[in-house]
């Protein structure tokens, strides 16, 4: 095998090579993180800056449903398939916590999802 011949060999290898390359993409996260830790801090009779104080601002609050604040924590990662998503609805009355939803598995459930949490 001539030299022009292995060279030509080398370059076609990394040629076909770079086909299957992917650039390295950063994960993205957006939102609070939502710790299940945390999470199970929140007791019902909690006043709003109580809740503020231990989960940060709430990345929702709606204009026409000030009762309700939601944290969503997103994260898009190219090798974590599906996607980490995590919602947590709180619900107030006046400014007291009346009730919590949320996706995110308790502490010690075992990565179960679904979790709910209610407070009375």
């Amino acid at each position: 095998m001539s030299l022009k011949h292995a060279v030509l060999l080398v370059l076609a290898c990394l040629i076909l090579s770079a086909c299957f390359l992917k650039p390295y993409k950063v994960p993205i996260q957006q939102g609070n993180f939502l710790d299940p830790a945390v999470i199970a801090k929140l007791k019902p009779g909690m006043t709003r800056s109580q809740v503020k104080f231990l989960l940060g601002t709430p990345l929702i609050t709606d204009p026409f449903h000030p009762e309700r604040w939601d944290y969503v924590y997103y994260v898009d990662n190219e090798w974590q398939k599906p996607k980490d998503v995590r919602r947590l609805s709180l619900l107030f009355e006046g400014d007291k916590l009346k009730q919590a939803k949320t996706n995110v598995p308790e502490p010690d459930a075992g990565g179960k999802q679904g979790a709910a949490l209610t407070t009375r």
